[in-house]
């Protein structure tokens, strides 16, 4: 059996707006795979879908071959999937490890291991130096790297995340390439990212999946979207399309 998340001919409304139409969606273990394409594209709401906090009008959802339609946020977390969203949803008045070691516990996890898990996730971030500093002080970037060392200590076969690199600038962002490397070689965790840095996607993601309107436009190497009429021609006029490479 090929170990898998997929979202399989996903439709989605809300009331007569079709948001979402016959979108199909894989990610293979240890694989880094983009989801593109402009605003109001529908790439949020496909999320929700997959992470359990929106519910579809057709198709499903499964990991490895499970489907797991109907199953809520935290039973979705405990059956391998894991998901960071667009602001880190810290407790600023709590510690960079405590704040990791909630995300264990929410993860079912005994104090002892949430402990541990915690401080593996901070060392393959590379967080170890801010892991007592309370998060209220940290910068944008660092707070986008706890919340995804939060999300690791569940110990997920698959991560999905929500534009991880919005707002991170020219120095953050090689960090967060970084470390989504770390978590493919340490964990073997597949990962799906939302992100609208198309230079982070290139250098990142073996994949990429294109929506334009809540159709799926584009599947394939990223290479190959940048240089794809429809891909590009969907994109104009969206000026928050990043051209600029994870790496400097």
């Amino acid at each position: 059996m090929t170990q898998m998340l997929e979202a399989v001919s996903i439709v989605k409304s809300f009331g007569a707006i079709r948001v979402l139409e016959d979108v199909t969606v894989t990610v293979r273990k240890g694989e880094i795979v983009g989801l593109l394409g402009p605003n109001g594209a529908g790439k949020t709401t496909l999320l929700n879908i997959m992470a359990g906090y929106e519910t579809q009008n057709s198709g499903t959802v499964s990991i490895d071959g499970r489907c797991i339609d109907g199953l809520p946020p935290e039973t979705r977390t405990k059956a391998g999937l894991a998901r960071t969203f667009q602001s880190g949803r810290l407790f600023p008045e709590l510690s960079v490890t405590e704040n990791v070691v909630l995300g264990a516990i929410g993860a079912g996890a005994s104090i002892k291991v949430a402990n541990r898990r915690a401080l593996d996730a901070l060392e393959m971030l590379g967080l170890t130096a801010v892991m007592t500093q309370p998060a209220t002080g940290l910068s944008h970037g660092l707070s986008r790297l706890v919340g995804l060392a939060r999300a690791l200590t569940a110990n997920p076969d698959y991560l999905i995340m929500d534009e991880p690199a919005a707002g991170l600038n020219n120095h953050e962002t090689p960090a967060l390439l970084a470390a989504l490397e770390s978590i493919q070689r340490e964990s073997g965790c597949g990962m799906l990212l939302i992100e609208h840095n198309v230079g982070l996607v290139a250098d990142a993601c073996s994949r990429v999946f294109v929506l334009a309107s809540g159709e799926l436009l584009f599947e394939g190497p990223p290479e190959d979207a940048l240089a794809d009429e429809g891909v590009l021609s969907a994109y104009l006029g969206d000026a928050t399309m990043g051209l600029h490479g994870g790496r400097e």
